[in-house]
């Protein structure tokens, strides 16, 4: 998990995308169904880093195989206090991907700015 913790920090994409497992299912706080796939989980991931703005890591909480990082961002002036949840399979890579934030002021910030993305995001998974 220090990899994915280490690319996200760096805004590596290249490397955040080296953490998925080919059949990840990321779960959006802001979207009903989950998505999956490697393809279209790296593009929101792509797409999130494009809008989000003083991103920081607070805290790790490692239980086995399941992973909670509690970050802290900024999208469109609305601060974001959040979580991603992850599972690494048995290759240590991430399977599953769910991510929840508060408060409902930045989460309605995050939607509007991915909505504006999903353009983008679409065309990049399509790319893959």
């Amino acid at each position: 998990m220090n990899a994915f913790r280490k690319a996200v920090e760096a805004r590596d994409t290249d490397a955040v995308e080296a953490c998925l497992a080919d059949d990840v299912v990321f779960t959006s706080p802001v979207a009903f169904s989950p998505y999956p796939g490697k393809p279209i989980t790296a593009a929101i991931l792509r797409g999130v880093m494009r809008v989000f703005e003083n991103f920081r890591y607070e805290r790790e909480i490692i239980d086995g195989d399941d992973h909670a990082l509690v970050f802290r961002a900024e999208v469109g002036g609305k601060e974001i206090q959040g979580c991603d949840f992850l599972h690494l399979n048995a290759d240590g890579l991430i399977d599953e991907f769910t991510v929840m934030v508060r408060p409902l002021s930045g989460a309605q910030a995050l939607s509007e700015a991915m909505a504006a993305q999903f353009e983008q995001i679409k065309a990049e998974a399509l790319a893959s």
